[in-house]
């Protein structure tokens, strides 16, 4: 899948983060005391982080380290360098800020329809580390979405990672899975289902398993609109998907799987019990699931005995 090389990827709420920040964001999430990451940490412990945190939602209590409940969230500049679609085709920075422009074209009219009061994410691209509204993190934890500052954060070497250590094939579609994944995290903060959700039990039903394979979800509902997903002055932002295409997004949804994690990245026990996104086949199910329907209310995984 390519955006049109002449489509409007100008942003206004992506950015590549800054340095020093923090702070409290919308919506009563506070940072606290917590786990500082920090580089280097072993294998071990990257492949523990890698299974609670991968390509998901942070809590702010209790993943990150501490922040300034005063100070704003760390700004960085414009990604100046993604003016066009012909950019997102070429550079991971820009296909991230293309991404969310297209998604922010779908959900503008997708939220509202079924209730949402919707606002527009913050995005940031950063390299190795960053402050956010959840306290500093590294890039060791893959792409999240910290609801403190509604923000979506991405380093995109994630991406070489995602196919060279974990499987997935590399194309377009599976980079903008991730993109739309953690987009998906902030419709479920728009609604409150983040909120609402107990994310202290583990195991393939469990509400966080259940928060996760509903971004999925939505991340497929993105994928059924892209090609109609339009830039500021009305035109096509995509080309319309191919089964390469979804065999793409499939191959990263598997590759993220809790169980492909335990089993073949980290060559260890495979243990349902602990899981907290899902197995690669809830994961690949679900995102089918909002590709060929369509629908946010495709994606209530709340709803549903198991998942």
């Amino acid at each position: 899948m390519t955006f049109t090389p002449s489509a409007e990827i100008r942003s206004g709420n992506v950015a590549r983060a800054g340095g020093a920040g923090g702070g409290r964001g919308p919506g009563g999430f506070r940072p606290g005391g917590g786990l500082k990451l920090g580089g280097g940490g072993g294998c071990l412990l990257l492949v523990v982080l890698l299974i609670l945190t991968f390509t998901g939602v942070i809590d702010p209590a209790t993943f990150l380290g501490g922040t300034d409940e005063n100070g704003p969230a760390a700004e960085g500049g414009a990604l100046e360098e993604c003016q066009t679609g012909a950019d997102a085709n070429e550079r991971d920075e820009c296909l991230v800020q293309a991404t969310v422009e297209s998604a922010d074209s779908l959900w503008a009219r997708l939220g509202p329809e079924s209730g949402i009061d919707f606002v527009e994410p913050q995005g940031r691209v950063f390299d190795d580390s960053v402050q956010t509204g959840c306290g500093g993190a590294t890039a060791d934890i893959g792409p999240f979405y910290c609801p403190a500052d509604a923000t979506l954060y991405v380093d995109v070497s994630f991406f070489d990672s995602l196919s060279t250590q974990y499987g997935a094939d590399g194309g377009q579609l599976a980079k903008m899975y991730v993109v739309t994944h953690e987009y998906g995290h902030h419709i479920q903060y728009l609604s409150g289902t983040m909120q609402s959700a107990d994310r202290s039990q583990t195991g393939p039903q469990s509400d966080g398993v259940r928060i996760e394979l509903q971004a999925d979800c939505y991340a497929g509902v993105w994928a059924s609109h892209a090609s109609s997903t339009t830039d500021d002055q009305g035109q096509a932002m995509l080309s319309p998907l191919s089964e390469q295409d979804i065999d793409s997004a499939l191959s990263a949804a598997s590759a993220v799987g809790d169980d492909h994690i335990q089993g073949a990245v980290a060559g260890g026990e495979v243990r349902p019990e602990t899981w907290t996104h899902g197995s690669s086949e809830q994961r690949r199910a679900w995102f089918t699931t909002g590709y060929e329907r369509g629908t946010v209310e495709s994606c209530d995984t709340f709803s549903v005995e198991r998942v």
